[in-house]
């Protein structure tokens, strides 16, 4: 990832992909985004998530330039709101999209390599390479009109990432897909990250979101309520166990992480996930027996249910 230092402080901080300062945006008498503040890093996967009518879909269109602010101001990939060269450097996926069913998937990838701009000696390379990434090799000469809606949303991928693009903004990349899809997306998403972009991920599937974003913001009505990496946001992760003859010398669980004794419960925290078998193996070679294992940190689901519903209470509270 690259990096810049401040000179006024000398704290490296990393180069912004994305970055917005109070973005408004009314419509007559709609406040479809009230002081969007957001920075998204170059080379993450950032998670952009919030209910429905939160302000997600007007700030996409926003950072892509097809709407202009009614206040405040942003960048991405270092250049103003709208500007052409950084727009050419963007892959879109949008959340609902229809190609024409009279064409194959290799002439509708080929039609999106045109409009990026890519040069004709790259095109048909570039064209296979996506292909492949998204798991629709052998099947380029077939019309798209008889593609299923999740190799319709391969296809659309595939579009995104023509010319390894340095933003890629994606709208529910998942929504059609069944758990091997969903599988395969993630890797598609970590090579795409791996060759350099910047994954902007919007999804309802906080799961995914979860397991694949390096950091997330939840937005609500307009604003941004929470942003940082999953730790940050949940907490270190963390196993509860309840156990019974367990001996009193516990140096060797120790060795995990720090132990505390919660309400009966024996925690260590903060811990690897991958390790909570080792811990469990660990536990039974002491001779204490294993009635229950929880990890300990929230999910995201959690936080943005709570988050949501506290929002909805404080709304209430001002209407009162």
């Amino acid at each position: 990832m690259t990096r810049f230092c401040r000179t006024s402080d000398n704290a490296c901080m990393p180069n912004l992909a994305i970055e917005t300062h109070g973005l408004r945006k009314v419509y007559k008498s709609t406040v479809a985004l009230d002081a969007l503040d957001l920075e998204v890093r170059e080379g993450e996967v950032f998670g952009f998530l919030g209910p429905n009518g939160a302000g997600k879909t007007t700030s996409v269109k926003l950072l892509l330039g097809l709407t202009r602010p009614t206040a405040g101001a942003g960048s991405v990939l270092g250049k103003p709101l709208g500007d052409r060269d950084a727009r050419a450097r963007i892959g879109y996926l949008p959340e609902l999209f229809r190609y024409q069913a009279w064409l194959s998937a290799r002439e509708v990838l080929a039609l999106h390599a045109a409009l990026a701009g890519l040069p004709s000696a790259r095109r048909h390379a570039e064209i296979d390479r996506v292909l492949e990434a998204v798991g629709l090799t052998g099947r380029d000469s077939e019309r798209t009109g008889g593609f299923s809606k999740g190799m319709q949303q391969r296809l659309g991928l595939g579009a995104a990432l023509l010319g390894d693009p340095s933003l890629v903004i994606l709208d529910e990349p998942t929504s059609a897909l069944d758990p091997v899809g969903r599988d395969d997306v993630r890797g598609i998403i970590r090579e795409a990250q791996a060759r350099g972009s910047t994954v902007l991920l919007n999804s309802h599937l906080l799961g995914e979101v979860e397991r694949l974003c390096d950091r997330v913001a939840i937005v609500f009505k307009g604003r941004v309520v929470a942003a940082g990496s999953m730790t940050e946001l949940l907490g270190q992760p963390s196993v509860r166990l309840q156990v019974s003859e367990l001996p009193a010398d516990r140096s060797t669980l120790a060795a995990f992480g720090p132990l505390a004794d919660e309400d009966g419960w024996l925690v260590i925290r903060p811990l690897d996930p991958a390790r909570i078998p080792d811990v469990v193996a660990a536990v039974v070679a002491l001779g204490g027996r294993v009635h229950a294992v929880d990890p300990g940190r929230r999910s995201l689901e959690d936080l943005f249910l709570t988050l949501a519903r506290g929002q909805d209470a404080v709304l209430d509270e001002v209407a009162a």
